[in-house]
């Protein structure tokens, strides 16, 4: 799965972002803990430089907790990053955000200034919520859907710490069609920009892998089929997605296992796991220069048949 998606309001965004973060102390960068590489914006590191960083990775209770504590492992062996797991259930935990900020620039208190920090992410990772709560007040618009902060904020939290807000950005192209899915079943995406019986396919057939055990005891079933179309099919008979002539409806069962994974009924999962991210990576380099190898040739062939029409 391939997602393309930078409106203009995400261009412009990365503009400002770039204009304004040499007068930032410390970048906050909220991931989804569901799929920490995933919802992590290439761009940003580039943006940031050598900044501090806090990776926060915000929804933990929805989260293998396991797998949360490899990732935070992973994310700090990064220079310049700290990470941590929080839920917006608990505001004490948001409020532990700060004080790590204070602690990565101690010079800034000692000299009496503000901490200035900028939060940052993708869409939907829950980054309005986060400010709202530091701020103790309604001052970033949320939603349970991609793309609803649009312009940049600047937010004195009263604390020594000033926090800069950005509207959520994408990177131009998710090359990774595992992350693409992966953005996809989390709701990064808007839905209207995928196709849920596929993201739905690829989806269960991790599930089915990893964690076996929970799709049987949510659906009923005793043993799971050998493959993604039957036990599709197995999640809407359970469900009662029936159409005309006893078949079923794979797009309902879809919509259904993919709101159960987004709302935690499905229980703490995670989608990624560190050790899956280099083979994944690699396969993207094969596939980009083999792209490029076959544009060469293409234009290649396209020049003899010119030079022969010519003769």
């Amino acid at each position: 799965m391939s997602i393309q998606w930078f409106p203009g309001h995400m261009h412009k965004a990365q503009k400002e972002i770039a204009e304004v973060i040499p007068k930032i102390d410390v970048i906050i960068e909220v991931l989804d803990a569901r799929i920490p590489f995933s919802s992590e914006n290439p761009m940003i590191a580039s943006l940031r430089q050598d900044k501090p960083c806090i990776k926060v990775l915000n929804k933990r209770d929805l989260a293998d907790p396991e797998v949360t504590q490899l990732w935070i492992e992973h994310l700090e062996k990064e220079q310049g990053v700290t990470a941590m797991a929080v839920t917006t259930s608990n505001p004490d935990e948001i409020h532990k955000i700060m004080e790590r900020c204070r602690k990565l620039v101690p010079h800034r208190e000692a000299m009496g200034k503000n901490v200035r920090t900028m939060i940052m992410g993708i869409p939907n990772v829950g980054k309005s919520t986060i400010i709202n709560t530091l701020a103790g007040r309604m001052i970033a618009v949320t939603g349970n859907q991609p793309a609803v902060t649009r312009r940049q904020q600047r937010i004195n939290l009263q604390n020594g710490v000033v926090l800069s807000d950005t509207p959520g950005i994408l990177w131009p192209k998710v090359e990774n069609p595992h992350s693409g899915f992966r953005l996809a079943a989390t709701g990064a995406v808007k839905d209207t920009a995928m196709e849920y019986d596929e993201v739905a396919f690829y989806t269960v057939e991790y599930l089915a892998k990893q964690y076996p055990e929970r799709l049987k005891e949510r659906y009923n079933l005793d043993e799971l089929p050998n493959n993604d179309v039957e036990l599709m099919e197995a999640i809407g008979r359970s469900r009662g997605c029936l159409q005309a002539g006893g078949r079923i409806n794979i797009y309902k069962a879809s919509e259904i296992l993919l709101h159960e994974l987004r709302s935690g009924t499905l229980g703490q999962l995670t989608l990624e796991l560190p050790d899956m991210i280099p083979a994944e990576l690699e396969a993207v380099e094969i596939a980009a220069a083999l792209k490029v190898e076959q544009q060469i040739k293409k234009k290649e062939e396209r020049r003899k048949r010119y030079l022969k029409n010519k003769r």
